[in-house]
């Protein structure tokens, strides 16, 4: 796989932060984000990147060479005109080896090995690294099947009424079969002419992640991730290095209990619990849903209802300036006799809450350390599910939730 950085843009938006440097070269705590990531590459095994150069290339040549005092080769395509954010690619249609595709005005912290290796295992065309952010209103969100094909490409212009908080973050995995679709060096939109006409052929997948990766595009969001590398929650974040979480329990706790929450209508957040979520945001730590559904196994709803309500729920909190990073899900309801059950769920599991399965199965996915983490719920069974996972400490729905950084010390 070999790594290629598109570092030819202007950045309009962020100009007053700094006009006299390409957008790759504005400085974060004294260093060009283009360098943060060059030396992530390196850190990870790579030995070889292709930078594609367009306004001021001239200063990116100039700062980094042929990359040798990083410890890498570096190669340059410098674009004569402007040729969008995926006209470039043409020149490596011979490349016969995936790419590793990179936006230049990204900061991120990500173990590269962990995606690269799910890109294999799926075979698909392209792969998307995709998360939830604070802003999903303004941003394309994707939508995807259960084996994480992606199904509906939204841009932030298309009209859209509940949606995943799903969003592209600007690291892609390309096959060559991608580059091929591209018959000549014109300017093209990596997105919405390159990547959304593959959705339809089933070609693109994405790999969703909590790892830190946040772009430059506006003065705020570059002073945010100043702050998040001042305080060193971009490290932090990458799966490699255990991680802290919040947890949350759904009914009763994020929304307003209604009993079996059977029709979205009902769906109606809880501002107290909203605010917690914002703190567990800002401080660092992982955000996780676990609850219990047993109105899947009783057949009062479907998974697709159920998808819905939960879209419903990423999108009223996506508003609030707030996310979480993943929802797991018990469907079973070990009780018999219901009207249209469904009997596969109809049984004994080990991640009915009180259970601790829930929290386990995150705490394998995402590397949580567990006694370094805490939960947020309104029941005896959240609180037993947190003391039988080991978690840190059960705050009540009612309490003030109380964290420290989620930051470990030395890190």
């Amino acid at each position: 796989m070999i790594p290629v950085i598109m570092a030819g843009g202007k950045g309009t938006r962020i100009a007053s932060v700094n006009s006299s440097l390409p957008k790759p070269m504005i400085p974060i705590c004294g260093k060009p984000i283009l360098e943060y990531q060059l030396q992530l590459l390196r850190s990870q095994g790579f030995n070889q990147a292709i930078l594609c150069i367009g306004h001021m290339g001239n200063v990116i040549q100039n700062y980094f060479g042929d990359g040798q005092a990083l410890g890498l080769s570096i190669t340059y395509l410098e674009e004569k005109e402007p040729l969008g954010t995926a006209g470039a690619l043409y020149y490596l249609k011979d490349k016969t080896e995936d790419i590793l595709l990179l936006n230049g005005d990204i900061i991120f912290d990500v173990d590269l090995k962990r995606f690269e290796e799910y890109h294999k295992a799926h075979g698909a065309w392209a792969t998307l690294f995709t998360h939830p952010n604070n802003h999903p209103y303004d941003s394309g969100v994707l939508d995807v099947d259960e084996a994480h094909y992606v199904t509906k490409w939204y841009t932030k212009e298309d009209e859209r009424t509940w949606y995943s908080n799903r969003v592209n973050a600007g690291l892609h995995i390309l096959s060559p079969a991608v580059l091929s679709r591209l018959t000549e060096a014109k300017k093209t939109d990596l997105d919405r002419e390159l990547l959304r006409p593959l959705v339809a052929e089933h070609k693109v997948i994405a790999y969703d992640s909590p790892e830190y990766v946040k772009d430059m595009g506006t003065p705020d969001r570059y002073h945010a991730v100043e702050e998040d590398m001042r305080l060193g929650r971009v490290q932090a974040r990458n799966l490699l290095h255990p991680q802290r979480a919040v947890f949350f329990d759904r009914d009763g706790t994020i929304n307003r209990y209604v009993g079996f929450l059977r029709d979205i209508d009902q769906m109606e957040l809880i501002p107290e619990t909203v605010e917690k979520i914002r703190m567990a945001n800002e401080r660092g730590y992982l955000t996780i849903v676990v609850t219990n559904q047993p109105v899947i196994a009783r057949g009062e709803v479907t998974w697709t209802q159920l998808k819905e309500i939960h879209r419903k729920m990423e999108t009223l909190l996506g508003r609030e300036g707030v996310y979480v990073d993943d929802i797991f899900i018990c469907p079973h309801h070990p009780k018999k006799g219901f009207a249209g059950e469904v009997a596969a769920y109809k049984v004994e599991c080990t991640c009915r809450k009180p259970k601790p399965g829930l929290l386990l199965q995150a705490a394998e996915k995402y590397n949580i350390d567990l006694h370094e983490s805490f939960m947020v719920g309104d029941s005896d069974s959240d609180r037993k599910a947190a003391e039988a996972a080991g978690i840190q400490r059960y705050f009540d729905v009612n309490e003030p939730l109380i964290l420290p950084d989620g930051v470990h010390e030395g890190e």
